[in-house]
């Protein structure tokens, strides 16, 4: 039987700049390997058509998961689930129209999908409080360089994942997103990954399939309705108890004013307390700012669009992805530096089939303080209400190597930008 994606599970679970860095405006001299094959990850060999395989878990508020998983065959919509010291005795049941919620703690839990025995997984639920821990990874993909990527990022302690797009890069071939999921599932079923769409999410046929995102939309669907957005493809979330706040944004869906996505935006904007909500992030797929010769210009009419809204609202940081090289810029507001603008970053490398944007434009923008053609993934700290750590880690040796650093100070901590509202 054609491998196909039952409707399983959305399913709710409760749970409960001052810098330091390589150089000031640094291109780095590293000398890149070699790229690497494009892996497939085969089913296992005692699988059958009814065993949950491409487990994955996403945050659904502060205080509950979605769990998802794919069959050939069809299976039961059920989770059964346990604390770390034990016994199965909890059975939760999800399917697309029903979502049950039992309350969890922050803990571990162990889990199970359609009551097979056979496969046990775990989660670690994020932190009711800050500190709290993100990955941030892009242009994800299935070669060797996206498996010493993963193997990296998982002996990091982190809370969440997020990347912004461009995740299988199936384009069309079906069975590549299933060699993608088993791929990621040791990392994707044990802590929430948070995912936006990127161009290779687009997936149509012309005169065949006019309807874009329609796999990626299948197979993972984010907490937009629980952020009154209308769409999968932009949404917002908490972390560490609402001191954060994520913005997932859409980079290939309507986004100028009078879009669906920027009345959304905000609106989800004005909900925020910003008493209680000290971090406020944002990621996209196309970056604003690149000083790459690769994609130049992609996120610009994003910019214009949406760039006044997040300044104001004192977005502290934005991520980017769509360049396969890792940039970090200074903060930014319309084209200039601005202490009270977002730091823009670019980490659209980690294992791509496409290879890496190795050219870059001469001389170095002052706005770009350090750039390098290398795979790798980021890690950001925050550590408390008003300093976060964000880190880049070079994947390239087989070896988890800081390159790159910087100490954010919350722009809410910054009186010079209070000023400015």
């Amino acid at each position: 039987m054609a491998s196909h994606l039952l409707p399983t599970l959305l399913l709710l679970l409760a749970l409960a700049v001052s810098w330091s860095a390589a150089g000031r405006g640094a291109t780095s001299p590293y000398l890149r390997p070699l790229p690497r094959e494009t892996l497939s990850a085969p089913l296992a060999d005692d699988a059958d058509g009814a065993t949950p395989p491409a487990v994955h878990i996403s945050m659904v508020g502060t205080n509950r998961v979605r769990v998802r998983w794919i069959t050939e065959d069809d299976a039961p919509v059920t989770v059964d689930y346990r604390l770390q010291e034990g016994m199965y005795g909890e059975l939760s049941t999800g399917s697309t129209s029903t979502n049950t919620s039992p309350h969890f703690t922050h803990s571990i839990y162990y889990y199970r999908c359609s009551g097979n025995p056979a496969r046990e997984f775990s989660f670690k639920t994020p932190p009711a409080s800050l500190p709290t821990k993100f990955v941030v990874i892009g242009d994800l993909g299935q070669t060797g360089w996206t498996n010493s990527t993963l193997n990296h990022i998982s002996q990091s302690n982190y809370d969440t994942l997020l990347l912004p797009g461009d995740l299988s890069y199936a384009d069309l071939n079906q069975p590549s997103w299933d060699s993608y999921a088993r791929l990621v599932e040791p990392l994707a079923s044990s802590r929430p990954w948070m995912v936006t769409e990127g161009n290779h999410e687009i997936e149509t046929i012309p005169l065949i399939e006019s309807t874009p995102f329609k796999p990626y939309n299948a197979r993972y669907h984010m907490p937009y309705e629980e952020s009154a957005s209308p769409s999968n493809l932009f949404y917002s979330f908490d972390a560490a108890g609402g001191a954060v706040h994520v913005l997932m944004l859409g980079s290939y869906t309507d986004f100028d004013a009078s879009s669906d996505q920027f009345k959304w935006l905000q609106a989800d904007l004005a909900k925020l307390n910003r008493s209680k909500t000290k971090w406020l992030f944002a990621l996209i797929h196309a970056p604003w700012y690149n000083s790459n010769k690769a994609h130049q210009g992609d996120g610009e009419d994003m910019r214009k669009a949406m760039e006044e809204t997040l300044y104001a609202a004192h977005v502290d940081a934005i991520f980017a992805v769509h360049v396969h090289a890792y940039e970090r810029f200074a903060s930014m507001y319309n084209g200039k530096k601005d202490q009270c603008g977002p730091l823009h970053i670019t980490i659209g490398d980690g294992g791509n089939r496409e290879g890496l944007a190795k050219k870059y434009i001469d001389p170095q923008p002052s706005i770009s303080l350090f750039r390098e053609a290398s795979f790798g993934h980021g890690q950001l700290q925050v550590s408390n209400d008003t300093h976060a750590l964000w880190s880049w880690h070079r994947n390239d040796d087989d070896e988890a190597v800081v390159v790159d650093s910087v100490w954010i100070a919350s722009l809410l901590s910054n009186p010079a930008c209070q000023k400015k509202n």
